[in-house]
């Protein structure tokens, strides 16, 4: 067996189901490649701006310094002995180039330096497509919060019907939480898209007088943030990408797990979009499975596994990491590709999602109209207390789970025996006059969604010409 020919990736059901094609392409083999080799380049451009090298030895180190001259078996091969791919690759880069120039790539650099640069790269380009989506998810959610505004639904506690809602206001959570995410996301890419470049113990001695302007200069070109603290082993800034696409992913999951629920037959309120054999069971012709929001919930199962091990890289001790950083190296690509994922997921469910508002208001009289029991208490707790108000709809409450009664006129037994009838007229009996605050939350959040202006930058065209060329 050749140990040296590049692997088949291991079979993923789950990627051939739902994947993000976009996130895939920025941390693939060549985006890895390509973000190393843009950070050579801008390491030379920098020193050569700061006097270290020539312009002419830089130019040259930025032409030599392209994917296509890479020999990616040769560069594998080597990684495979070095533990680490930088030293191939510079090597590779320095052949092209003739004596001078090829002694000033990498100058000073250590390797963590260049792949913690690439990887920042990587990293604010997730961030900025994960943004595009939740964008997207966020104009598609508002919609429906919007045309649901006035669907009256039970909300739901522990599972069982507590007081009447509306399925706008429901759906108004979880676009608060995207727009909270997308705010997040804006104030994360500072922290998380930073320069590394502080040499081989963290202290930029091999680049003398020069590191700061070097380092700084290097950032600019690259469109990342500058930093005088090295990060080799403080690794927060990748934990808090992992935990962003962690986050994201989980508030896609729940709703996916309120469709799941709402369509059970039992509740029958809220479906998947339709189409033939969708969601099919090879046994049972009838079935219609909640297959999207299914594969969601999978994908945050994943995603809150694969968090758990960025939390083992920040142990890394001293001034580098001694197997540690290796965690990140299979968890972070998983991690953007799987929140990627949740979000095209997600979109796909809500522009195709159906509502049955007839079966939701008939649901909320399924209970012999236990759903207005808080209602009934609020309305006696001003002339008999609240507490006492507690009681006795708890009483009436239990005499409709036993008899079969109506609520309404369980409660009117219970005060005439108590010689409270005179309290009977003012007791609200429809759901739709126990809306609350429902109908403002609504409109409170989808404005706040819609009028926002918290986005990512698009990257400055130095960093496209350094990092793409």
């Amino acid at each position: 067996m050749n140990t040296h020919a590049p692997l088949p990736e291991p079979f993923s059901l789950t990627s051939r189901l739902a994947t993000d094609p976009e996130q895939h392409a920025l941390f693939c083999e060549d985006a890895a490649l390509n973000s190393w080799l843009a950070a050579e380049r801008a390491l030379a451009q920098a020193q050569a701006d700061a006097g270290v090298l020539t312009h002419a030895e830089a130019a040259a180190i930025r032409d030599a310094a392209q994917l296509h001259h890479i020999d990616r078996e040769e560069l594998w091969r080597t990684a495979r002995t070095v533990g680490y791919p930088i030293l191939g690759l510079v090597r590779q880069i320095s052949r092209r180039l003739p004596p001078g120039p090829d002694g000033r790539v990498h100058y000073g650099a250590t390797t963590q330096d260049i792949m913690d640069t690439g990887l920042a790269l990587q990293m604010v380009r997730s961030l900025a497509a994960l943004e595009r989506r939740i964008a997207e998810l966020g104009d598609v959610l508002a919609d429906r919060v919007t045309e649901h505004a006035s669907t009256v639904m039970a909300a739901r506690t522990h599972g069982q019907q507590a007081v009447p809602t509306t399925f706008g206001a429901t759906l108004a959570t979880l676009l608060a939480q995207f727009t909270r995410h997308r705010q997040r996301l804006a104030q994360a890419a500072p922290r998380i898209g930073m320069i590394s470049l502080s040499g081989a113990g963290g202290t930029s001695a091999a680049f003398g007088p020069h590191a700061a302007a070097v380092r700084s200069g290097m950032a600019r070109l690259l469109g990342l943030h500058d930093t005088a603290t090295p990060w080799h082993v403080a690794r927060d800034g990748v934990a808090e990408f992992g935990w962003l696409c962690s986050l994201l992913t989980a508030t896609c999951a729940r709703l996916a797990r309120n469709i799941v629920d709402l369509s059970r037959t039992e509740i029958a309120e809220v479906f998947e979009p339709y189409s033939d054999h969708r969601g099919a069971s090879s046994t049972m012709p009838q079935k219609v499975n909640p297959i999207t929001s299914e594969s969601i919930i999978g994908l945050s199962g994943t995603a809150g596994a694969l968090t758990s091990a960025l939390l083992r890289a920040q142990e890394a001790g001293h001034e580098r990491a001694a197997g540690e950083w290796h965690t990140e190296w299979r968890v972070l690509p998983e991690l953007a590709v799987t929140a990627g994922a949740a979000l095209t997921e997600t979109i796909a469910l809500l522009r195709g999602l159906r509502v049955d508002a007839r079966r939701m208001r008939a649901n909320l009289d399924s209970d012999g109209g236990l759903v207005m029991a808080e209602s009934h208490m609020i309305t006696l707790a001003g002339p008999v207390g609240r507490e006492r108000a507690h009681d006795l709809v708890h009483e009436a409450a239990t005499r409709t789970r036993t008899t079969g009664a109506h609520l309404t006129q369980t409660l009117r037994d219970v005060l005439a025996e108590h010689h409270l009838d005179t309290l009977l007229p003012g007791l609200h009996a429809q759901p739709e006059n126990y809306l609350g605050q429902a109908h403002q939350t609504t409109e409170t959040t989808t404005r706040l969604w819609r009028t926002q202006t918290t986005s990512l930058p698009e990257p400055p065209t130095p960093l496209a010409r350094l990092a793409t060329s």
